[in-house]
């Protein structure tokens, strides 16, 4: 049984091409030019795992129709597609609770890790039914794989863990696999059967992100047309994953404060008391007493969230698992690329299990998809190893070069007897990230603080009005 993917889009060759990209990935797709037959489809037809729409559509467009499958569907994933990447455009699909916004023209290779990545534990192909979950990883399974002694100190505590209603605090380095821990809590807890709602806090603009969390009322913000459900009400009865919870402003922590406290919540704009039963699960790769100590961080939402907290080793710990989860990337690399069977030669894994990884379990998934797509033979020598590795360790020497660079500013500074050197750097470094970030997206400010995180209104403040707008 393969995941089921929609795609809708009046523009045939778009809708021909990312289909068969899809299908070729091992995905089963079926192709809709509008809305309503969409609409009409879901009539007699299961729900898909995912959906990909078009914004721009005769008759009911892309946002109409996002609005009528959440309020039917609420835990159907939906990507938003559009050549129009304008506030209205992106704001409206991630308030319609769209999952990712994928700006035309767009690479297939990116869509297609989008609907993977979107459909975490569902693979292109071999899906088993929920009812049966498998007890053990075959190769080329997505799930946490290994065999050392913190990797299965970790999976009793996700054992003891899934049972109890407990908040889950997960933390670890950037690539450590914290989603599949959360999925895993999910999967093996009486809520299996109910949603899983991920949201990333580090992704969505600080002024959409209330309403991405709570819903919002028709009318209570400019462009608010219709009743938006939040994330925690799609997840009612199930659990709600907060990916990189450090980076939630403040003024949204006391919000969830209370939603922890109480089970309830008002809507953006509303007077409706919201009740739900939720179960959160939160992740960060920071410091979080840290960031309590800078006044970053509310110490009373930490202490909500930190009832239990599973701590995941980076991948330069548990060395001996590096074979396991290589091989096994390898095997889903090869699968959803249609490519021959590969093995790793000895001298090979033995490299893979000296290197550190710096970007841990992804990282060596990268790579792993990397050789299966571009190793010549079926045996992955230690020679094919390097050259996979060479962009990785590119990125990290471009990353401890800037380290260098800034040190040798700052010293330059300091020599000088400059003060408040903390401001004039950050001034600098906000300045310069705008900048370049208004450069790649040729001008448009919406979309270049989309990129970064960051409100439209912050990009105004920091550079002024006199630039290019989109």
């Amino acid at each position: 049984m393969s995941a089921r993917i929609w795609v809708v889009d009046d523009d045939r060759s778009v809708r021909f091409v990312l289909a068969t990209a899809l299908r070729d990935a091992g995905y089963a797709v079926d192709g809709f030019d509008s809305a309503s037959s969409v609409l009409a489809a879901l009539d007699s037809r299961a729900v898909p795992d995912l959906l990909f729409t078009d914004v721009r559509m005769p008759g009911d467009d892309g946002l109409v129709l996002l609005d009528k499958l959440k309020l039917a569907h609420p835990q159907l994933p939906v990507i938003v597609m559009s050549a129009y990447t304008d506030v209205a455009s992106t704001a409206g699909a991630f308030r319609g609770g769209a999952h990712e916004f994928l700006s035309k023209p767009f690479d297939l290779d990116d869509a297609i890790a989008l609907a993977a990545r979107t459909l975490p534990g569902v693979l292109a192909e071999d899906v088993l039914p929920a009812s049966e979950p498998s007890t053990e990883s075959s190769p080329g399974t997505t799930e946490l794989i290994g065999d050392s002694p913190s990797m299965r100190a970790l999976f009793r505590a996700i054992g003891r863990l899934a049972q109890a209603p407990l908040s889950v605090l997960i933390t670890g380095e950037t690539g450590t696999g914290k989603e599949l821990v959360a999925h895993a809590l999910h999967r093996e807890s009486p809520r299996a059967r109910k949603p899983f709602i991920a949201l990333n806090t580090a992704a969505i603009p600080a002024e959409l992100l209330e309403s991405e969390l709570f819903g919002h009322e028709a009318g209570a913000f400019t462009g608010a047309q219709k009743r938006h459900i939040g994330r925690f009400e799609q997840a009612d009865g199930g659990t709600l994953f907060l990916d990189e919870i450090g980076d939630m402003p403040l003024p949204l922590q006391t919000r969830l404060l209370r939603v922890l406290a109480e089970g309830e919540f008002f809507r953006v704009g509303g007077r409706e008391l919201i009740r739900v039963d939720v179960r959160v699960i939160a992740a960060t790769h920071q410091n979080l007493e840290g960031l309590v100590a800078d006044g970053r961080f509310r110490a009373d939402l930490l202490h909500r969230l930190d009832v239990v907290r599973l701590q995941l080793p980076p991948l330069r710990e548990r060395r001996g698992d590096v074979a396991q989860l290589a091989e096994n990337f390898l095997a889903v690399a090869a699968r959803k690329l249609g490519a021959p069977a590969k093995r790793f030669a000895t001298p090979a894994l033995e490299a893979m299990r000296a290197h550190d990884w710096p970007g841990n379990v992804r990282e060596l998934e990268n790579v792993c998809w990397r050789l299966a797509a571009l190793a010549p033979g079926e045996t992955i020598t230690a020679h094919d190893l390097q050259g996979a590795l060479s962009s990785s360790v590119a990125t990290a020497s471009r990353s401890s070069e800037w380290d260098q660079l800034l040190a040798a500013w700052v010293q330059a500074r300091l020599a000088e007897g400059a003060e408040n050197l903390h401001a004039e750097a950050r001034e600098r470094f906000d300045r310069t990230l705008l900048e370049v970030a208004l450069q790649f997206t040729h001008g448009r400010r919406a979309e270049a603080a989309l990129k970064l995180g960051v409100g439209r209104n912050t990009v105004t403040r920091k550079l002024g009005p006199g630039r290019t707008r989109s």
